[in-house]
């Protein structure tokens, strides 16, 4: 089987013989490498259009073919199934599929390559599998507090950097008589709170790995009503219990920032992704976040994930793997990635990257965004994650904790 290389050289001969034959002295470049790079994220494309004819000026060699598709993850399932691997693949390094294929062989191991030299200590050995990184991750979604800024001027509050803190500041928002939650509390919309619950395990036990071990790794039926961890957690939930606008267990997303944005509401806990549509509704008042409070000062957290990863494709020829890798490189140069980050704004682990304060609403979580102070989305080891969400939101909504307590049960207990 030819591949795309030898493909274009074919073509590149049958078009001189035919121009030759013509009396036409024009020829193509047999030398040529056409790779493929399948990207997730259809709103970039014009963004990663540029940068692809930038980096097709440096490099006339190299042929980049942008694949951008509706429904782009089941296309790319889909594919992989089929033994179809695009040379460069954008993918979630977190989730199960992606390690899954790494582990199988479709990706080749990076760990090598100089241009990790070019992210934050860390960015990409925190998606290792089995030691090897197979993922280059130029930036990250976090989630954390949206908060009206102005508002908490007026009253004399600071963004809490403890949860002893973020209880005295709500009790002082309600004094005030304001509203401190702006909420959707349905089971349509109960991802807006999956952060707020993964934060409360990570704070109260330390981390990750320790959540995990609360949670996934206890025996079955080993979460209960009375352990410390649990009990402080229930706790940090019950904040928003009877603390949010009116009717939040009938609200939307739209609804819940549409609340925020007319200052019914002072605190709206969602990931940086909801900045632009916080910004379509022209707030009159200025707009900032924080991370998710520790039990210390200094512990606060933020959890999320890569969310422009690339991997290369292992079943590419040698030129195909090196042009794919030499693209990757590319990416991590500082003035390229910061066309990327300019349009989404979401951090970057790119270190030459400049964040000149075009999206200084959410540098409070944005700054810890690959360091220490993040974890990755703990559902990265679950099988599947939409009933975390709802028992979550249920809770919420009832306050009962032994229902919570059963709840949690129910669903690790499958994995277990």
């Amino acid at each position: 089987m030819m591949n795309k290389s030898m493909k274009l050289g074919m073509a590149g001969i049958l078009s001189s013989s035919l121009l030759f034959g013509a009396g036409c002295t024009m020829g193509a470049n047999s030398d040529q490498t056409e790779i493929e790079f399948f990207s997730q994220k259809v709103e970039m494309k014009a963004t990663l259009d540029q940068i692809i004819k930038d980096f097709e000026k440096k490099n006339p060699d190299i042929d980049v073919k942008l694949t951008s598709v509706s429904n782009a993850g089941t296309v790319l399932k889909t594919r992989i199934a089929g033994g179809d691997v695009p040379d460069i693949v954008h993918t979630y390094p977190q989730n199960a599929d992606f390690k899954g294929w790494a582990a199988d062989g479709k990706f080749v191991d990076l760990s090598k390559e100089s241009f990790l030299g070019n992210l934050k200590d860390g960015a990409a050995e925190s998606y290792a599998v089995d030691g090897k990184v197979y993922s280059l991750p130029l930036n990250s979604n976090a989630w954390g507090f949206f908060y009206n800024k102005t508002k908490f001027d007026e009253l004399g509050l600071q963004p809490p950097k403890t949860w002893d803190e973020m209880k005295e500041v709500v009790a002082k928002i309600k004094d005030a008589g304001e509203t401190p939650f702006a909420s959707a509390l349905t089971t349509e919309d109960s991802w807006t709170v999956n952060g707020y619950h993964q934060l409360a395990w990570a704070t109260v036990t330390g981390g990750f790995e320790q959540t995990q071990d609360a949670l996934k790794n206890s025996p079955k039926n080993g979460i209960k009503v009375g352990d410390p961890n649990f009990e402080a957690v229930a706790d940090e939930l019950s904040l928003v219990s009877g603390n949010t606008q009116k009717n939040a267990n009938g609200a939307s997303y739209s609804d819940a920032v549409a609340v925020f944005a007319n200052q019914d509401a002072l605190i709206f806990p969602n990931g940086i992704w909801a900045l632009p549509v916080i910004r379509d509704q022209q707030p009159d008042f200025e707009v900032s976040m924080f991370a998710y409070p520790g039990k210390q000062a200094g512990e606060e957290m933020t959890v999320g994930a890569a969310d422009l990863a690339l991997s290369v494709s292992a079943s590419g020829s040698k030129k195909e793997q090196a042009a794919s890798k030499k693209f990757l490189s590319y990416l991590t140069e500082g003035d390229v990635m910061q066309k990327y980050y300019d349009k989404d704004g979401s951090p970057t682990s790119v270190k030459a990257v400049k964040a000149d304060g075009s999206f200084k609403e959410t540098k409070a979580v944005s700054d810890l965004v690959f360091s220490d102070k993040q974890i990755i989305w703990l559902h990265s080891e679950w099988p599947s994650e939409e009933e975390f969400w709802h028992l979550t939101v249920d809770y919420m909504n009832k306050g009962d904790k032994k229902k919570l307590s059963n709840d949690l049960n129910t669903f690790f207990n499958e994995m277990k």
